[in-house]
């Protein structure tokens, strides 16, 4: 039964960890299609326009050196090569503004912050194949800089420039260039934006999550007490044979007893022991309702200890009883009290019992104090719960069904009386009752 149950925690914590993988997995590829859907939201809406990145750099009509005039000067050697990567560097510089604002005016609505560039990965002079440039070169940039594109275009094509030369520049020549280029978007707050729109979703996975962990935990903890009440009532069913033999036990003396020799005294408490008996069939079916109506004597009392006296010869018991004469208590009810209390010390290491009854203001106070191993402080909330047994390394060796002092607390309080108990480990016990009477 134990490893069954084991079995089953463990099948519930590998299904809630494959269930978290899914959700997870679930979460990345959704959080992964949702980025990519955005980045080609962005693209498609920049591609329309890439033609007007070009003319970003036309910021001022007398300015010569225009992209196309740059490159037709520099194939031709009129300019060194710093002149022509100053221009590109110039360009930049002088483009950066306008053309963060024109990305920025594309997705103020979506509240995008994009960081885009224009990367010239290679020139080309044609027809003599010249490369221009040997490394990638920076034309348009954003202020935003790109760190990890998050997509990028390239492109490639030929444009062509004319110069003039010769007297009356009457002779003309065309140059012309293939350009290949890359067009990198990067969403800064991507991360943020994919989240802003996967909330609920991410939410209701954890709802579920936190669902199943919750039905996962609740389920434990009824295994687990489950466990524990299968554990008791295999104890229980272990002990009732002990219970029963005490009575037993002390009737087949007294019959000895009737072998050797006539004793009017053994027949009362043969007939207190079959009570007995009848008492304990009666505390395995203790949640029926307690009844008494009958009355209870001053020598009652005495009969109580003397049959504890003679079923415990090795123990010393005294009472003390300042009570009056007759109670309007159950006398079988009150002697379950009072052996189940007793006993109770016996089974835990009392050798000595003291009981004292007195009367005050039409209440019956009952204290009974021993001298047994005690107990400790967690255990006092807990006795007198049904089955309950003190959770002991010693605990098989005190048999009982763990229903004596479920059973006194429930005829106590069928008086509307209460009982209170206070414990010292190793040095003993004290038990007191409250019950109000009227006559």
């Amino acid at each position: 039964m134990i490893s069954r149950s084991k079995y089953l925690v463990w099948l519930f914590a590998g299904l809630f960890l494959l269930l978290l993988g899914i959700q997870v997995y679930f979460m990345y590829k959704t959080y992964q299609v949702k980025k990519r859907e955005i980045y080609t939201s962005v693209l498609s809406k920049i591609t329309k326009h890439i033609d007007d990145l070009e003319d970003l750099g036309e910021l001022d009509e007398q300015d010569k050196k225009s992209s196309k005039n740059i490159l037709t000067k520099y194939a031709h050697k009129e300019i060194s090569k710093k002149e022509f990567l100053n221009y590109f560097t110039e360009n930049r510089n002088k483009t950066r503004n306008k053309l963060s604002y024109y990305i920025d005016s594309q997705f103020k609505k979506e509240g995008y912050n994009v960081a885009a560039r224009i990367v010239y990965l290679s020139i080309i002079s044609i027809p003599d194949s010249t490369k221009l440039i040997k490394n990638p070169i920076i034309f348009y940039e954003t202020n935003n800089k790109v760190g990890q594109p998050g997509v990028s275009q390239t492109g490639k094509w030929e444009t062509k420039s004319t110069s003039t030369s010769g007297k009356n520049d009457t002779f003309k020549k065309t140059d012309s260039f293939l350009i290949r280029s890359k067009t990198d978007f990067e969403i800064l707050n991507i991360n943020i934006i994919v989240f802003k729109e996967l909330t609920l979703l991410i939410l209701c996975c954890i709802a579920i999550l936190l669902s199943v962990l919750l039905l996962y935990i609740f389920t434990v903890n009824n295994l687990i007490k489950q466990q524990k009440q299968v554990e008791v009532l295999h104890t229980v069913v272990d002990n009732i044979s002990h219970e029963f033999k005490t009575p037993i036990a002390t009737l087949k003396i007294a019959s000895k007893t009737l072998k050797k020799e006539y004793n009017p005294e053994i027949f009362p408490l043969i007939d207190r022991q079959i009570s007995r008996l009848e008492d304990l069939m009666l505390q395995l079916h203790a949640e029926e309702t307690i009844e008494g109506n009958s009355k209870i004597y001053g020598e009652d009392w005495d009969f109580f200890v003397n049959d504890l006296a003679f079923t415990y010869p090795d123990t010393v018991f005294k009472l003390n009883n300042f009570s009056p004469e007759v109670l309007p208590f159950d006398k079988k009810l009150m002697e379950t009290v009072i052996k189940n209390l007793c006993e109770n010390s016996v089974k835990y290491g009392a050798s000595k019992i003291f009981m004292e009854l007195k009367t005050i203001q039409n209440k019956l106070e009952i204290t009974i104090s021993d001298n047994g191993i005690g107990m400790e402080k967690k255990e006092l909330n807990s006795i007198f719960e049904k089955f309950y047994r003190i959770q002991s390394n010693n605990i098989h060796n005190s048999k009982g069904l763990g229903l004596g002092l479920f059973f006194v607390k429930k005829i106590i309080e069928n008086y509307n009386g209460k009982i209170e108990v206070s414990s010292v480990v190793n040095e003993g016990t004290i038990f007191k009752i409250f019950i109000p009477y009227e006559y």
